[in-house]
């Protein structure tokens, strides 16, 4: 099987739902050209399912589902790091 590196662009909202490919390794979110973008390690023939992100301004509210899990992907900058944001993948939705 070979798996190869995908770009993601992302919307700026609280929360984000993605199709990838099962089993697909988020590898990091940062930044490209002041979009932010998430890159994963991916089959691009598997099976797509749906994954839910949750993006959060430094200071701002988070509000996690208590039956859900969190993990976090990442923090990165825009407008020359007057904006930070911080991307957390949400589990077991």
């Amino acid at each position: 099987m070979n798996k190869k590196v995908f770009k993601y662009v992302l919307r700026m909202d609280d929360k984000i739902t993605l199709n990838l490919p099962k089993g697909a390794e988020v590898l990091t979110v940062q930044t490209q050209y002041d979009q932010p973008c998430l890159w994963a390690l991916v089959d691009p023939f598997a099976m797509k399912e749906k994954r839910i992100f949750r993006l959060a301004g430094t200071g701002h509210p988070i509000v996690f589902d208590m039956d859900s899990d969190y993990k976090y992907i990442n923090t990165f900058q825009m407008n020359g790091g007057l904006l930070i944001f911080h991307l957390f993948e949400i589990l077991g939705i």
